[in-house]
Parts: C-alpha cells; sequence; structure tokens
C-alpha cells in the first residue's frame, strides 16, 4: 500500500471568479483535506498561482493535478515533495503592551529570529516566518504570556528545480 505524505501543489492560472471553488471541489469529491491554501500573483503577468498542501498518496496527487489541469483556466498544475521545494508560513501574534519590556519576551523574540512590526498602546505584534514547526514553538513560547491574537498564513513556496512554466507560455503567445 502506497504511503501517505505532504504535497504541495502549485496552480498557474487565469484569474477567474469560481476556479478556487471547482478546485477545493476537486479535494472535497474525494475526501482529501487541503492543509494549506495560498493565493497570490505569479512570476508571469496576469497569471495566478495556487500553492496547495495536501497529505495523501502520490497516486491520488497525481489523480487530483489531472483533474485540476482539466479546468479551463488552468495553464499548468504540478506537485513536489517538500524536498523538492523551499517553503515557510508566516505567523503573526499580538500581544499585550505591558509584555513589551519583558526580558523574557525579548529573549524569545530574538531566539526565534521574529521581529516586532508595530507597537501601539495597548499590543504590539511580532512577526515570524519559518516553517510550520518554527511557527509552533514560537507559539508555544508565547502562549504561557497570553497572546490576543493569532494568525497563521498558508504555506508559501518554490521548486528547487526550473520552472519552465513561463517559456511554456511565450511558446503558447507564439503560436
Amino acid at each position: 500500500m502506497e504511503e501517505n505524505k505532504t504535497f504541495t501543489i502549485s496552480v498557474y492560472s487565469e484569474n477567474n471568479v469560481g476556479l478556487l471553488n471547482r478546485i477545493s471541489g476537486i479535494f472535497l469529491k474525494r475526501h482529501i483535506n487541503i492543509l494549506s491554501l495560498n493565493v497570490s500573483e505569479s512570476e508571469i503577468e496576469d497569471v495566478s498561482r495556487f500553492i496547495i498542501v495536501v497529505h495523501t498518496t502520490e497516486k491520488w496527487v497525481q489523480n487530483i493535478v489531472g483533474q485540476i489541469e482539466k479546468q479551463i483556466e488552468v495553464i499548468k498544475a504540478f506537485y513536489h515533495i517538500d524536498e523538492e521545494t523551499v517553503f515557510l508560513e508566516n505567523a503573526l501574534f499580538k500581544i499585550h503592551s505591558d509584555l513589551f519590556e519583558n526580558e523574557e519576551i525579548k529573549a524569545i523574540i530574538k531566539e526565534s529570529n521574529s521581529v516586532v512590526i508595530t507597537t501601539e498602546h495597548d499590543f504590539f505584534v511580532i512577526s515570524k516566518a519559518g516553517k510550520r514547526s518554527d511557527i509552533k514553538a514560537l507559539h508555544s513560547k508565547l502562549k504561557p504570556y497570553g497572546i490576543m491574537q493569532f494568525v497563521r498564513s498558508g504555506r508559501i513556496s518554490v521548486s528547487k528545480e526550473k520552472m519552465e512554466i513561463s517559456q511554456m507560455l511565450q511558446d503558447l503567445k507564439h503560436n
């Protein structure tokens, strides 16, 4: 039996209303949970990039990528295992301002390579970029002091291998 792994799926597409709904429906039909989802501009003008993280078998991820590519707006979809990508997530921690001068908090921020991005009268905000495990570790260190708010982004990633998508689009424009 094939082993479940974490896969990052990259989908290059035109930016059309309803595509996200149809893509998520592909996962829903197969009862595969999306662990992380990020949609943004890509390196190509007028092309969006979805980064979808799932935990499943390679057979299922191949099937899903095939189904995604059948969507009319999708230009190309790829999948990679973690070792084939460079990835991170971002998190924001809102902490009560009384703790801003706390030496333990200062040490936690420094040791975790985090940054204070704003200070207000009632609170300050810490930003942390890294692997999910790094963010979880920072969360557990800050939790005893009280976290007013916490948010973590979906995964963003780039492949280690050269992606030929830009050249592929250039070729399509010239045909």
